[in-house]
């Protein structure tokens, strides 16, 4: 593939509600323009961008993919991203590399899907200028008319109709276009659509009109626009993001689909339209970053690929200058400087080698040791750091247990492997609970993961859910006795103590010592201490750490021969376990903070939910794009669910973060709960 002119690329960003055609739309885009000499579909599992094995099993789309075609002289970088809400990290590393949006949605839908709502604000949050496909047209059912009223209902008076499918009896024969009164598919336009095309050609006369004073004048003069005034104020409104025009087809048998790569070439913003990005130089200092070809290489890292044959594969988009193969580029983050090697464009999982990628082009480069997703590569006499990628953190954990013995090693491996292709999937060894817990975005991505775990690492295990990390404390003070006496042969061991226990408001045991009159000698307090600080790793109640105690060593004694250290440190253990279980002994648990964006419509619904889960709401305000933002405390073992259960709720529109707050004394019936099924976990010798 030649190298192109800035002017002559396209950087265009697929998105939408899952299943509604994004990927069938790439593949149209690529067998149009003779990229590949057969048309793949889903249903077989033979399409250029689902070619992971998980995509091909469940035919839906997992990972984002870049699929470069050539059309009228431009190349045009399709870059198809998954619909579904469990793998939106991938859509944003698609949207970090655009330019432009194709939001897809389906001519069947009789409401605008949450999935392009989604779509349309990631790609808003990068000031992307925004194009809906209303794909499947020529299915039984479908309404361009309903589908275009709820988009503008959704998105405002600046959706407009560019393309409108020709219809003869009932059926979908062909596309006309607005603008240059062009036909595709249908032989003639049929007298019956003369007045829906009249009308909506008024619906596009006025949102162009709105592009500029001139264009206004002459609309509200009466004067009709020509073809040029009118491509030029659409590209204009398009590329300010003032206008969404509204294109239609499908993706199945290519209707409307050549006439969307012309608008792609005709309207889509080049590189150097979307101007220049803001970096800093490892001082802080903020520089521009222009994409100027002959400007010191700067290139990020938008996605990442743990491929078990071909290694790390580093997909980047070169923001400023060129870089070429065997060049030594700098990673800012990590400060290693490492040699590029081959460099690739990819198709799919196809590699083609070139020798360089300029300015606004996006390439691959493997084996990059010291780069993750969102890092900077750049040239080491000109460092910089272009702004990363945000994503939202995972927000449903799974314990997993390897299914054979010997795996541990293997699994971990893997889960780090798979961890940095994926930012929005993490891994956690709890020491405390004893278990290697992982987080993500739902239950299919976990289970995504688990699949992948399973075929490319040859390793398999089971989902639990986490434990609780509970803890224990005392509500009243006790004075009590501990001593440690046996005698043996030769010497005997004799520690004796007196302790007080109470409560108190540091977390970890706070120890005193208050012995008179040498009743315990002072070098044998630390052994008092060790043995307490040890003891209170386990409670007395459910075996959880005990936490806001004092313990103070007021009395004893020792015996000038058999006393040691290891005999007062005994001694205090047994203290410790007279003391917690007279102290009143309680189980407390984690409470979190949690912070819910639901509709307005669910307000009642989703506080009914915290309720049942014993939360406590805080509060309710109005939050950004129109959601209601709910505070809440809330035990954490009541939140396992609530991933799976907010989703449902909210149909895909709500979102939320917790983060621990404190522990606080559990109910009666909970702490009984927690308590036997403790005791029985150490009668299964768990």
């Amino acid at each position: 593939m030649k190298r192109y002119p800035q002017k002559n690329l396209r950087n265009v960003c697929l998105l939408g509600h899952g299943s509604n055609g994004k990927t069938s739309l790439a593949e149209a885009m690529l067998y149009l323009s003779k990229a590949v000499d057969r048309l793949g579909k889903v249903a077989d599992g033979n399409t250029v961008c689902d070619f992971d094995a998980e995509e091909i099993k469940r035919k839906v789309s997992i990972s984002t993919a870049v699929a470069p075609f050539e059309w009228r002289d431009c190349k045009i970088n399709i870059i198809d991203t998954p619909g579904y809400f469990d793998f939106v990290g991938e859509a944003i590393q698609g949207v970090r590399a655009a330019d432009a949006a194709i939001i897809v949605v389906s001519g069947k839908s009789p409401e605008t899907e949450v999935g392009a709502e989604k779509a349309f604000k990631l790609a808003a949050k990068r000031s992307l200028p925004r194009l809906f496909f209303i794909n499947r047209m020529d299915e039984e059912n479908a309404d361009y008319d309903k589908v275009l009223s709820c988009l503008k209902q959704s998105f405002g008076v600046s959706v407009c109709p560019v393309e409108i499918p020709v219809k003869e009896g009932g059926k979908v024969t062909g596309y006309y276009n607005l603008i240059t009164q062009k036909l595709s598919g249908a032989k003639s336009l049929p007298d019956s659509m003369a007045g829906e095309v009249e009308q909506m050609r008024g619906m596009l006369n006025e949102a162009l009109a709105e592009t500029s004073e001139e264009m206004l004048e002459k609309f509200f003069s009466g004067e009709e626009f020509t073809e040029k005034e009118m491509l030029d104020a659409l590209r204009d409104g398009f590329v300010k993001g003032e206008l969404f025009p509204v294109f239609c087809g499908s993706a199945t048998d290519q209707g409307g689909v050549s006439c969307l790569m012309d608008l792609i070439v005709d309207i889509f913003p080049s590189p150097d339209l979307r101007g220049a990005e803001t970096a800093k130089t490892p001082d802080g200092s903020v520089v521009e970053l222009s994409p100027d070809e002959n400007g010191p290489a700067a290139a990020l890292v938008f996605k990442t690929i743990a491929d078990p044959f071909v290694g790390k594969m580093s997909f980047f988009k070169v923001l400023r200058g060129v870089v070429s193969s065997d060049a030594q580029l700098l990673n800012p983050r990590a400060g290693v400087s490492e040699k590029a090697g081959h460099i690739f464009v990819a198709r799919g999982k196809k590699q083609i080698e070139v020798n360089e990628i300029a300015a606004g082009d996006i390439g691959v480069v493997t084996k990059l040791g010291s780069v993750s997703t969102g890092d900077t590569l750049c040239d080491p006499a000109s460092p910089v750091v272009a702004g990363g990628l945000e994503f939202p953190e995972p927000c449903l954990s799974m314990a997993i247990v390897p299914k054979a013995k010997g795996d541990e090693e293997k699994i971990s491996n893997g889960l780090q492997r798979l961890a940095e292709e994926d930012i929005t999937f993490s891994v956690q060894n709890n020491v405390e609970t004893r278990q290697q817990v992982i987080s993500g975005m739902g239950e299919t991505h976990i289970d995504v993961i688990v699949s992948k775990l399973k075929n490319k690492f040859g390793v398999s295990v089971e989902l639990t859910p986490p434990k609780v990390p509970y803890r224990e404390t005392i509500r009243k003070k006790v004075k009590v006795e501990g001593k440690h006496k046996k005698q043996t042969g030769g010497h005997g061991q004799y520690g004796h103590v007196w302790i007080e226990f109470e409560p108190c408001d540091e977390e970890e045991l706070v120890f005193e010592e208050k012995v008179f009159g040498g009743a315990v000698p002072r070098n044998f307090f630390p052994a008092v201490e060790k043995g307490l600080r040890e003891a209170v790793k386990k409670g007395v109640l459910a075996g959880f750490p005990v936490v806001n105690v004092k313990a103070t060593l007021v009395d004893g004694s020792y015996h000038p021969v058999d006393s040691s250290e290891m005999s007062f440190k005994l001694a205090a253990a047994i203290a410790y376990k007279n003391g917690m279980s007279q102290a009143s002994p309680v189980l407390l648990e984690p409470i979190g903070f949690l912070k819910t964006h639901i509709p307005d419509a669910i307000m009642g619904d989703v506080i009914g939910d915290i309720n049942k889960r014993r939360g406590h709401v805080l509060g309710m305000e109005s939050g950004e794009d129109g959601l209601q933002v709910v505070t809440a405390e809330v035990p954490l073992s009541e939140m396992s669910t609530y991933a799976i259960d907010l989703r449902s709720m909210s149909r895909g529109r709500g979102s939320f973060s917790i983060s621990f707050l404190r522990y606080q004394e559990a109910p009666a019936n909970i702490a009984q709960k927690v308590i036997e099924e403790s005791k029985q976990s150490a009668e299964d010798g768990e």
